[in-house]
C-alpha cells in the first residue's frame, strides 16, 4: 500500500457505532472502528446483546467498558439486552427481531449515550449501518451529528434510492422482467437489481427495513460507503450531488493501514463463529491450485444443492477449501450433511471447516478463486485481494454484485442467477465452470483482471484514505462546536 505524509488525527473524537447483530454488518462496522481508533479517537462499538454471545464466546473481548488500544486510539465493547431471552423463537422471525431491537434500542441508546457523558466521555457522532435506521433518529433527539455506513455498493445504494422516489421504473406484478436503468449504472435485467425491490420478493420486510434509511436520509451529514472511488467514481459522483450530501468512500475497509499492526488487527475482531487453523493446509498446495467456497453467514443452501456441489468437487481434480457452517441456533435449519463417501474419495486435495479466516485466506498464494454468494464483504475481499470468483448469488445485493464482477469488472465465471431462478446447478457444470476458472482457456484473462482491481484497492494514501480525514476532521470540528 503506498505511503502517505498526511496523519488522521481523531484525538478527543469518541464515535459511537451501533451495528444490526449481523456478521455482514459488524465486521465493516468493526473495520470502520479501527480505523477512526488508528486516527487517534474512541471508539464504543454497540450491538444487541444477540451478537455480544456469539462475539465473546468466539474472540478475545471483554464488555467491561475497558478500552482496547488500536493505534493512537482505542476501542471498547458496550452489549445491550434487547428484552429477549437469547433462545426465544421470537428471534427466528426476522422482522418481529428487528422491531424489538428497534423498540429496546430506542431506549437503551440514549440512556448509554448519557452515562458516556457523565463519565467525562462524551459522543461526538453516532454511527449506524443499514437496517437499523431508527439510530439516526435517536442521534437527532441527543442532538449528536450522525453518519450512515451503507454496507453494499454505490449501484445498490442508487437502486434503494431511486426505488423509493420513484425515479426510474422497476419490475411490477404486471411486468415482473422489467429491466432497470439507473443513471451512471449498466442496464441491470430483472434479476440483476437488488431483488428486494422485485415484487416477487418474499423478503419484504427486508426491504422495508433498508428503505427506512432512505426515508431518514435527510439526518446523517455523511453517508461512507465501504467501496472505492475507482471501482464506483461516476455513480458515487453523482449520487453525491442527488442526495446533496457527500458520500465519502472509505474502503476496502478490510484492508489493514500501516499504522495498523497485524496482532492489533487480529486481537479486535467479532466473528460470530471461531475460524479453524487452515493455513497449514495451504501451504502444502502448489500455487493458484485451491478453489476457496464460502457462501457467508446468512445464505443456508438447500441440502440438494450441496449434494451437487460435493459430486462436482469429487469428479473435478480441484484442490478445495470448503466452509460448511452450522445453522445459527436461532434458525430452525437442518446442518448440511455430505455424501457418505464423499471425503474418502476427495481425500487429501480437499479441507472442509466450519469457519475460515477468510482474509487470510484470499491472500495465500494457494488460493486460484473463490466460489462465493456475492455478499459486499466478500466481493470486496475478493476484489482488493486480486482473485478470481464463480459468482453463486442467491438474493439481496448478492445478485447485483456477480452482475458486476461478472460482467463489468469481469472478474469471474457466474454459476447461478439466484435463489428466485428455482434451479439447483447438477455436478458436471460445478465440475465444468470450476475447471473454467482455475485452469482454462480465460482463465489467465480473469487472473489478469482480478490482478488489475487488487492494484487499484489502495487503502492508504489513495482517495479512500484521504475521504477518511476528511470525515475524521469534519467530526472534530463538530466537537469544538459548542452545544
Amino acid at each position: 500500500m503506498a505511503g502517505n505524509n498526511n496523519t488522521l488525527s481523531g484525538k478527543n473524537i469518541h464515535a459511537f457505532m451501533v451495528s444490526f447483530p449481523g456478521q455482514g454488518h459488524v465486521n465493516p462496522l468493526l473495520r470502520l472502528g479501527r480505523r477512526l481508533a488508528a486516527s487517534g479517537g474512541l471508539v464504543t462499538f454497540c450491538a444487541p446483546e444477540a451478537a455480544g454471545v456469539s462475539i465473546r464466546k468466539a474472540n478475545s473481548i471483554t464488555d467491561d467498558g475497558r478500552p482496547t488500544p488500536c493505534g493512537r486510539g482505542a476501542i471498547r465493547f458496550q452489549f445491550f439486552d434487547d428484552g429477549w431471552d437469547f433462545n426465544s423463537p421470537n428471534r427466528d422471525d426476522l422482522r418481529a427481531c428487528l422491531a424489538q431491537i428497534e423498540a429496546a434500542g430506542r431506549v437503551k441508546l440514549p440512556q448509554l449515550i448519557r452515562k458516556e457523558a457523565e463519565a467525562g466521555r462524551p459522543v461526538s457522532c453516532l454511527i449506524n449501518n443499514p437496517f437499523i435506521p431508527w439510530v439516526s433518529d435517536v442521534a437527532e433527539s441527543l442532538a449528536i451529528p450522525n453518519a450512515v455506513l451503507w454496507t453494499q455498493s454505490c449501484a445498490c445504494f442508487s437502486a434503494y434510492y431511486h426505488y423509493h422516489n420513484g425515479l426510474v421504473p422497476f419490475p411490477t406484478a404486471r411486468e415482473p422482467e422489467m429491466d432497470v436503468q439507473l443513471p451512471r449504472v449498466p442496464l441491470l435485467r430483472h434479476d440483476e437489481f437488488p431483488d428486494y425491490l422485485h415484487p416477487r420478493s418474499p423478503y419484504v420486510f427486508l426491504r422495508d427495513a433498508i428503505l427506512g434509511q432512505f426515508r431518514n436520509l435527510a439526518t446523517p451529514f455523511c453517508v461512507l460507503m465501504d467501496t472505492f472511488d475507482e471501482m464506483e467514481r461516476d455513480n458515487i459522483e453523482y449520487m453525491s450531488r442527488v442526495i446533496g450530501r457527500p458520500i465519502r468512500t472509505v474502503g476496502p475497509l478490510f484492508k489493514e493501514l500501516e499504522s495498523e499492526s497485524e496482532s492489533e488487527s487480529k486481537a479486535l475482531r467479532a466473528d460470530f463463529f471461531k475460524a479453524e487453523d487452515c493455513i497449514e493446509w495451504l501451504d502444502s498446495k502448489a500455487p493458484r491450485s485451491v478453489v476457496y467456497i464460502s457462501f457467508g453467514s446468512a445464505v443456508h443452501l438447500q441440502q440438494e444443492q450441496v449434494d451437487e456441489i460435493a459430486k462436482g468437487l469429487a469428479e473435478s481434480d480441484v484442490s478445495f477449501l470448503w466452509v460448511v457452517r452450522p445453522p445459527p441456533r436461532e434458525k430452525n435449519w437442518k446442518p448440511h450433511v455430505l455424501p457418505g463417501s464423499f471425503l474418502d474419495k476427495v481425500g487429501e486435495r480437499g479441507r472442509i471447516v466450519q469457519w475460515s479466516p477468510q482474509e487470510e485466506v484470499l491472500a495465500h498464494p494457494s488460493t486460484a478463486c473463490f466460489m462465493t454468494h456475492c455478499g459486499w464483504n466478500s466481493t470486496m475481499e475478493a476484489l482488493a485481494s486480486g482473485v478470481p470468483v464463480v459468482a453463486f448469488p442467491q438474493w439481496g445485493d448478492q445478485v447485483t454484485n456477480a452482475k458486476f464482477m461478472v460482467d463489468v469488472f469481469k472478474v469471474g465465471v457466474r454459476m447461478c442467477r439466484g435463489e428466485a431462478e428455482g434451479r439447483i446447478v447438477p455436478q458436471d457444470e460445478v465440475a465444468r465452470v470450476l475447471e473454467a476458472v482455475v485452469r482454462g482457456p480465460r482463465a489467465d484473462e480473469i487472473r489478469a483482471n482480478a490482478l488489475k482491481w487488487k492494484k487499484a484497492a489502495v487503502a492508504e494514501g489513495g482517495s479512500s484514505y484521504m475521504n477518511m480525514q476528511c470525515f475524521v476532521e469534519e467530526v472534530a470540528r463538530f466537537d469544538l462546536v459548542p452545544n
